[in-house]
């Protein structure tokens, strides 16, 4: 497998999923939904600054970090600051967001739990006052 910014899978194309992103991201399906796995995994790639919006999962998400430094936030809790190496097991419908932090790209390996039936819902953007 290709390698690109010192993470172990190539960064992917742009995430179709942008409109629910701020900042620009790229998404490699490495694992589609399907009948056989049960599970969809994907690496998520944030260019510096780049977050998610606020959003949950029915089904709950698990992160792992493979390239650079990021952020992690649920509603109402401190920010955590995310480094390669770290696990991040979100409960189903724990509002949420993660991404970059302002002075580095990040990489994850976004894991979907409890498929079939775990659906995103996207809420708010994270303002700018949030994100600091």
């Amino acid at each position: 497998m290709a390698k690109e910014n010192s993470q172990p899978f190539e960064k992917g194309e742009i995430n179709p999923y942008s409109e629910f992103f701020t900042g620009e991201t790229h998404l490699n399906m490495l694992v589609k939904k399907d009948d056989v796995f049960n599970s969809s995994i994907g690496n998520v790639t944030f260019e510096k600054g780049a977050r998610t919006n606020w959003h949950k999962h029915s089904g709950g998400q698990i992160l792992l970090v493979t390239m650079g430094v990021g952020r992690y936030q649920e509603r109402n809790k401190e920010i955590q600051e995310l480094k390669k190496g770290d696990v991040v097991k979100i409960p189903p419908n724990v509002e949420h967001w993660h991404g970059a932090a302002p002075n580095s790209e990040f990489a994850h390996i976004s894991i979907e739990t409890n498929i079939p039936n775990n659906v995103t819902t996207w809420l708010d953007k994270v303002s700018d006052n949030e994100y600091k």
